[in-house]
């Protein structure tokens, strides 16, 4: 598409290669280029007549010789090849140098005058690379400040003491706090905060929540200073590491109200447009990715249940106290039921209820009776005895043996159990992944308890965006 405009902002090229059709390297491509919509200043996503020209790409990006070692005549990019030459990275010329230079001997000839003009040498010195600066953050307004602090880091060595001071002074205005874009190149910084594999993959999961994320009423009326990326981040950051909310407010540079805001309103949120997701999938789909020694031993399993119970602070009403105890874990908790399917993906989450709730109240309340097909079977604890309940709809239970007043178990019995329990342990292992993230294993305050039910929701989706620990 020889005259199709270069995607890259700023740039007047016509002409160039086309984005790749697999995902991640498209993101990888979305991302270098910082483009944004101009009109609501959200992710930018490419069509396919959308290119980026020539110009952006650096001679080891193209491959030199084809596989039969014959040099290519027509230039190809590599597979793993991603724009690099942009106008906010090229480095100064030596015009602007050399000019850089006679003002800073001028300065020091006349003493005084360096402080006081310091505000002409922004309009003066470096007018190519002010000019560059203006574009880059007129690309996207809501990451202003991080373009600023990359500004500061690409100003040529040899400016004077006097103009850095003077520019460190400016950004000062307003301190840089925490952000998910320093997190670009730290995929181990990303997985310690957020439990996600990458930046990628936790602009993956804004994507996920739509375009609604952007047009969010908050609690207290009021729309916080931090961008959305920058809002979901501190949600996450909140459930993984249970940061208080005065220190988010340091990390974050924002008041400890505004924590509060932007926590209840994403937990809230991200729990309404997830359950709009039918996370239950078809028996032909849970077949397909079931472990091979799963299906021979195991066909016609749709999920594999058990409930786990998290602690909340002990509540002031009697009734209250009544209803969160639990006699299993000796302390007030709340109980939420999980289902997985062979092949490890969250497929069914219950509400949450006191931890004085049966397994068998749980199975009835959640729904799940409704949602299995005839002829399915269901894998559960032995604590899990309900097979009455699923009679009705042709559904098998596999649970273990009960002893029955008897003081041994047959061979066939052992066996058998033996069977379960090496299926049934992959949800022991869904359920300590999701236990990765601390806010489901600290008593939560009473806020928080409320809103119990949407974040342990929200805690076993992130579960679900990272790499399965189950092989097939």
């Amino acid at each position: 598409m020889p005259n199709t405009p270069c995607a890259v902002p700023t740039c007047s090229g016509r002409g160039g290669h086309e984005f790749p059709k697999e995902r991640k390297r498209c993101n990888a491509w979305r991302v270098a280029i910082r483009r944004v919509k101009d009109d609501t200043g959200r992710s930018w996503w490419p069509s396919l007549s959308d290119v980026v020209c020539s110009e952006h790409f650096i001679t080891s990006d193209y491959q030199q010789f084809g596989k039969s070692g014959v040099k290519l005549q027509r230039r190809k990019l590599k597979p793993d090849a991603v724009p690099s030459q942009f106008s906010w990275t090229k480095q100064p010329t030596s015009a602007v140098v050399s000019r850089t230079n006679r003002y800073t001997e001028r300065c020091a000839k006349r003493e005084g005058t360096c402080d006081r003009n310091s505000d002409e040498l922004s309009l003066d010195v470096d007018v190519d690379l002010d000019l560059d600066i203006a574009m880059v953050v007129n690309v996207n307004s809501e990451e202003q400040e991080v373009h600023d602090q990359a500004i500061q880091t690409d100003l040529p060595e040899t400016l004077p003491a006097s103009v850095s001071a003077h520019t460190q002074t400016d950004s000062g205005t307003k301190v840089q706090g925490f952000t998910i874009h320093d997190f670009k190149n730290d995929p181990k910084g990303v997985h310690y905060y957020t439990g996600l594999q990458d930046y990628l993959n936790f602009m993956d999961v804004l994507a996920s929540l739509g375009p609604c994320a952007f047009e969010l009423t908050y609690v207290n009326g009021k729309r916080p200073s931090l961008s959305v990326p920058d809002q979901l981040f501190l949600t996450i950051i909140k459930c993984r590491r249970y940061t208080v909310n005065f220190e988010l407010s340091r990390m974050f540079k924002i008041s400890k109200s505004e924590v509060y805001s932007i926590f209840a309103t994403w937990i809230r949120f991200m729990h309404l447009q997830w359950r709009e997701i039918d996370i239950w999938p078809d028996s032909d789909l849970v077949s397909f990715y079931a472990p091979s020694d799963f299906k021979a031993k195991f066909p016609s399993t749709r999920t594999i249940l058990d409930g786990f119970e998290f602690p909340v602070k002990k509540p002031k009403a009697p009734a209250a106290q009544q209803v969160t105890f639990s006699t299993y874990k000796n302390r007030n908790t709340a109980k939420a039921l999980v289902g997985i399917t062979p092949g490890g993906l969250m497929s069914h989450m219950s509400g949450a209820y006191g931890g004085s709730t049966s397994d068998r109240q749980m199975i009835e309340r959640s729904g799940l009776i409704n949602k299995v097909n005839k002829g399915d079977s269901i894998m559960a604890d032995k604590g899990f005895d309900v097979q009455d309940l699923f009679a009705p709809v042709d559904v098998t239970v596999n649970i273990p043996t009960f002893f029955k007043n008897k003081n041994r178990m047959t061979g066939e019995s052992v066996a058998r159990d033996r069977k379960i329990s090496s299926k049934r342990v992959h949800v022991e292992r869904i359920i300590g992944l999701g236990k990765t993230y601390k806010i489901l294993t600290q008593p939560l305050n009473h806020t928080e308890t409320i809103l119990s039910s949407d974040i342990a929701f929200i805690c076993f989706m992130l579960v679900n965006f990272r790499k399965c620990i189950i092989s097939r």
